[in-house]
């Protein structure tokens, strides 16, 4: 199983290294996203739309649910963020994780400690 999760990182990572060589910023834009039934729309920059959708398929989940289960999580929280920022935090912590595990890039908790100073 690590081969293709190994696999899948490096292909996101290309791509995002490609999105980000095009031009490195782009506007979000706004996508629909269905949570229990319930209809709502995100606006995300396409790079995190992108790392999501991978995010998604390295779990073997649809983008819908694996939003939902971020949503979740969010509510659940002291200060909730909104849930397009809950969608970034999480990408950011949980996709490094992964990085991290492969045995490169930058650990969650290493960027908390950046931004206490």
């Amino acid at each position: 199983m690590i081969g293709p999760v190994r696999k899948n990182w490096h292909q996101c990572r290309l791509l995002l290294y490609q999105r980000l060589m095009q031009t490195p910023y782009h506007p979000p834009k706004k996508y629909s996203i269905r949570i229990e039934g319930h209809r709502t729309s995100v606006s995300l920059e396409p790079v995190f739309w992108d790392l999501l959708r991978h995010a998604a398929a390295r779990r073997g989940l649809a983008v819908n649910t694996l939003v939902a289960s971020i949503d979740a999580e969010r509510i659940r929280s002291e200060t909730p963020p909104g849930l397009a920022g809950a969608i970034r935090i999480w990408l950011a912590t949980h996709e490094l994780s992964v990085q991290t595990s492969e045995g490169g890039g930058m650990s969650p908790t290493a960027l908390q400690s950046d931004q206490s100073g």
